[in-house]
């Protein structure tokens, strides 16, 4: 396995779990406020449901969401980076900085800190480009 591939391997199982941290906070809001939405799940604890969600479980869910706007492409982006023997070293340091852009982001998010929420998003993006800059040059100069 190549350096890139670890470290991009690496950088998809920290996103991951970032993204199943949020779900599980949401999910830890909902029961230790015992504020549900759902009429089954408020039944599960005798209570009535709630006609809106927690705000700070929809702000959770608002980071989830967006984080469904570029993890999705990072991970294409990065795979096909790695399979198309793209420079280790650019791809490795992509990956990281994307990584560490996104979780920055939803910590950011989760806090309502701005200018940082659309800072990491930014560099996010960023690294987004790099990625594709990195791949169009692997397959036009090979």
């Amino acid at each position: 396995m190549t350096s890139a591939m670890t470290v991009y391997a690496l950088c998809v199982v920290v996103l991951f779990l970032k993204m199943f941290a949020i779900s599980c906070y949401q999910g830890f809001l909902r029961i230790r406020f015992r504020a549900f939405t759902n009429t089954e799940d408020a039944a599960v604890f005798n209570r009535i449901a709630r006609e809106n969600e927690l705000a700070q479980v929809t702000r959770a869910a608002r980071a989830w969401t967006n984080d469904l706007e570029s993890i999705p492409a990072f991970f294409a982006l990065g795979g096909l980076a790695v399979a198309m023997n793209a420079p280790a070293c650019i791809t490795a340091w992509l990956s990281v900085l994307f990584t560490l852009a996104r979780v920055l982001h939803t910590l950011a998010y989760l806090k309502g800190v701005q200018p940082w929420r659309t800072l990491f998003y930014g560099v996010g993006i960023m690294c987004l480009l790099g990625l594709c800059t990195t791949i169009t040059i692997n397959v036009v100069m090979p």
